[in-house]
């Protein structure tokens, strides 16, 4: 692949990359001030985090006109140019944007972000960006590194805090041991099939149905890097310790925006490169669905610490949507995309009623701090509850957090080989999952407000934020038809052909598939699975 080809390939990766660079000079460029009690350069954090927003915004609008002049990614089909990577990015985008405001929000109260902090999450942005265009598992492995060291570090970034450098710590020891377990799995892969790109493993697949035990085992420790990082059980541990001591901004933006692209690449290589090997994936996957959803919803019943809740809720948010990928399809890809959307907004709108709750403490907020806060902040109070009943899936109330678990379901008993015991499960940790969410809604409005607690401060930016994600919310509830249309034209999108593949450059049996298989549709599609359920 040329350098000019890579540059247009990865243009809207490229311009954020450039901003944030000049953020990351700007910052350092006049001499750091120091206010008591806040962070270095605090003072000009709301500056910066405003410019990444404008940033964000502007990469954007890039990815609209490539998306709409029909991109199609480098030649060799190691980077994506399909309709999946643009809709993936544009809810990177949206989350990222969000996330930077609730920094702002923050930021205000606490004065605990310095200047790099924006930069950092633009960076993670980049490499978050880079995995939705992965088609090769060195880009999956640079954009996993990229977003993961730069998540690593805002996890911890309020060095005032104790409990944020523990989280920084769990995070960083865990997040390596996953980090092993993929690249072990991208070796076995690699030295099973000759070969990293996602289509050369597929075609290597169906050209050797009795798969080798380097190739399953290499598949398997891939797997279980990818599911560390969707946190979904057994190897969700860290994200209740990580989601509790970091900022609450930055917890936001892991639980929503950092999810979104690790399913995005988790999604390309379960139907790229392993989608024709679903008879040997499909139980395991299922059974991971189903722990999953019942873990997550399970342990959030006794949590009384609202971010403890949400990460626990969080978790079986991923078990919601591991059932996308048991089911394979365009109606499972779509329902995916429509379901990041409607959790982005529910996530951001949620963690900016919390800061104006939490007031800058550096304690996670519980119920008792939401108790009566319809007394005091009725319009806060009412948006916290379109939030929870969004994840609740409560129709006409919960806007289009309704038609998100609708159209998951939907695709679930219309697959080739309808998964009905996964959607009965589904549907069944979704009711249990309404005695917590409703527990909070009745908090705010059922319950005293403690006597002597100040009402939550609102200011322009958090309060803007989530006035817009609720009307969001209920608007895209009544009329959920341009969520819908972006989510189906990820799919219909113009799909290129495979490169020639250089025999030269592959091992024997990669040869072998080179001449018994033809070149396959490179892009996200429909794979058919079992016939049965566990």
């Amino acid at each position: 692949m040329s350098g000019g080809a890579l540059l247009r390939a990865l243009a809207p990766e490229l311009l954020l990359t450039s901003g944030a660079l000049a953020m990351l000079v700007g910052t350092v460029w006049s001499p750091q001030s120091q206010r008591a009690g806040a962070a270095e350069g605090a003072e000009r954090t709301s500056a910066m985090s405003r410019f990444a927003v404008a940033l964000c915004l502007l990469v954007g609008l890039v990815v609209v006109i490539a998306w709409g002049d029909g991109a199609t990614g480098s030649a060799d089909q190691r980077l994506a140019g399909d309709g999946f990577r643009w809709a993936i990015d544009l809810v990177i985008l949206l989350g990222t944007g969000m996330a930077l405001v609730l920094i702002d929000a923050e930021q205000h109260r606490s004065g605990a972000f310095s200047p790099e902090v924006p930069v950092l999450m633009l960076f993670a942005a980049v490499g978050m960006m880079i995995l939705a265009a992965a088609r090769d598992l060195m880009f999956v492995f640079l954009g996993v590194e990229l977003m993961s060291l730069a998540v690593y570090v805002l996890a911890g970034v309020n060095r005032r805090s104790g409990r944020g450098a523990e989280s920084a710590v769990k995070y960083f020891l865990l997040g390596a041991v996953s980090t092993g377990f993929l690249l072990y799995g991208i070796a076995l892969l690699y030295g099973a099939t000759g070969s990293t790109r996602l289509v050369d493993i597929g075609q290597w697949v169906s050209a050797h149905p009795p798969l080798s035990p380097l190739f399953t085992m290499g598949a398997a420790l891939l797997l279980v890097g990818l599911a560390f990082k969707v946190a979904a059980a057994p190897f969700h541990w860290w994200t209740p310790d990580v989601y509790d001591g970091a900022p609450l901004p930055i917890t936001a933006f892991m639980s929503a925006t950092v999810k979104t692209a690790a399913f995005a690449v988790f999604v390309r290589i379960m139907v790229e490169a392993l989608g024709r090997a679903s008879a040997q994936w499909h139980t395991g996957l299922w059974w991971l669905a189903v722990v999953t959803m019942v873990v997550g919803n399970v342990f959030a019943l006794s949590q009384r610490n609202l971010v403890r809740m949400l990460a626990y809720s969080s978790i079986a948010h991923a078990g919601y949507l591991l059932v996308t990928l048991v089911v394979g399809g365009a109606a499972a890809t779509t329902a995916l995309v429509f379901y990041m959307v409607s959790y982005t907004l529910a996530t951001m709108g949620t963690f900016g009623v919390l800061i104006a709750v939490n007031a800058g403490r550096d304690v996670a907020p519980t119920l008792d701090d939401i108790a009566g806060l319809w007394l005091v902040r009725p319009w806060l109070a009412s948006a916290m509850a379109v939030f929870l009943l969004a994840f609740l899936g409560m129709p006409l109330v919960g806007g289009m957090g309704f038609f998100a678990k609708w159209y998951v379901l939907q695709a679930a008993l219309q697959a080739n080989a309808p998964q009905t015991i996964l959607a009965v499960v589904l549907v069944l940790t979704s009711a249990v999952s309404a005695a917590y969410y409703l527990n909070a809604v009745s908090a705010m409005f059922m319950r005293p407000r403690t006597e002597g607690q100040p009402a939550p401060a609102l200011l322009p930016m958090g309060q803007s934020l989530v006035a817009i994600a609720a009307v969001v919310l209920l608007g895209l509830g009544v009329y959920p038809t341009p969520i819908v249309r972006m989510a189906k034209r990820a799919l219909t999108s113009p799909i290129t052909r495979s490169a020639p593949i250089e025999p030269a450059q592959r091992g024997a049996r990669l040869q072998a598939a080179v001449r018994t298989v033809p070149a396959a549709d490179a892009g996200v599609a429909p794979s058919r699975q079992p016939t049965t359920t566990p």
